[in-house]
């Protein structure tokens, strides 16, 4: 089974909230499917834009050959480089 390290969309539809979670998913599944792991949290809608991702879980996942999406690869360099 691939993996992928990508975000998924939750909040209030209604008043157009929005939060992102970052999770490890399954390939296959659509991005608000069957979650194996949720690995962290960012919230573009504060200003500034707040992040928090568990390094440790993550490097797991990497280690395990999961793949990152482009924005999570980015918000993932930037914890590192903060730590």
């Amino acid at each position: 089974m691939e993996v992928k390290i990508r975000m998924q969309k939750f909040g209030n539809a209604a008043q157009k909230n929005y939060n992102w979670r970052i999770v490890a998913i399954p390939k296959e599944s659509p991005r608000d499917g069957r979650v194996l792991e949720i690995l962290g949290h960012y919230d573009p809608a504060k200003k500034p834009a707040t992040y928090k991702i568990d390094l440790a879980k993550t490097e797991k996942w990497l280690k395990t050959g999961a793949i990152m999406s482009d924005t999570v690869k980015s918000l993932y360099l930037k914890s590192k480089k903060a730590k």
